[in-house]
């Protein structure tokens, strides 16, 4: 699918945010594959994500939104203005509001926290208010939980959300495109999202292509 493009020249924005659930690895790689996409990507990480962040990579990276987009730029090798980054109580960011400049959603990795927030409507930081604003705008929310065992309470919330229109796709990698290291695992989750969102790739080929 061909991305619209707008005035910067990068395809339309999609909207990253990782919370504090092990997993850290499929939200990085998932902005590593929408920059390569040339998309402009919107990125927010919680307190608890910078934790484990530090606690399961070798990188640790700033907290500051400004910062924060540089040291995501270099990572990643974006162009300049392709990554912005926005603070817990940015409320002036454009995911803020319903009128806002329209994105897709994802949220990589999903807390069971951040998951209960979001099926309540609870909005108590900006990670919570982009995705309240996506589902009551109907576009698109992906939230990719990773937890085990799943209470009644996630599967409730993830239920409930489901009938709301968004997709949970759970961090739960396939074994069948034969993977040999933990990079092949994260890219099958993150191909699915990227499958979700329209995005082409090649991470791994589709079923029976």
């Amino acid at each position: 699918m061909a991305a619209e493009r707008d005035a910067t020249g990068f395809g339309a924005p999609v909207t990253v945010a990782l919370t504090g659930a092990s997993g850290a690895q499929y939200g990085l790689r998932l902005i590593e594959a929408l920059v390569e996409a040339n998309r402009e990507v919107w990125v927010m990480i919680s307190k608890a994500a910078h934790l484990v962040i530090a606690t399961e990579t070798e990188s640790e990276l700033p907290a500051r939104p400004g910062r924060l987009a540089e040291a995501l730029a270099e990572r990643c090798g974006a162009a300049p203005g392709q990554i912005r980054c926005f603070g817990r109580e940015d409320w002036m960011a454009p995911v803020a509001s319903g009128s806002g400049a329209s994105s897709a959603m994802v949220i990589c990795p999903c807390s069971t926290g951040t998951l209960s927030a979001v099926a309540c409507g609870a909005s108590n930081n900006l990670i919570e208010r982009a995705a309240d604003v996506a589902l009551k705008e109907r576009r698109q929310l992906i939230l990719v939980p990773r937890e085990t065992p799943l209470s009644a309470i996630h599967l409730e919330h993830m239920l409930s959300l489901t009938r709301q229109g968004a997709v949970v796709l759970p961090a739960a990698p396939g074994f069948y495109h034969r993977p040999t290291s933990v990079e092949d695992l994260v890219d099958f989750i993150v191909a699915r999202i990227l499958n979700q969102l329209g995005i082409e790739h090649r991470l791994m080929p589709r079923w029976g292509a």
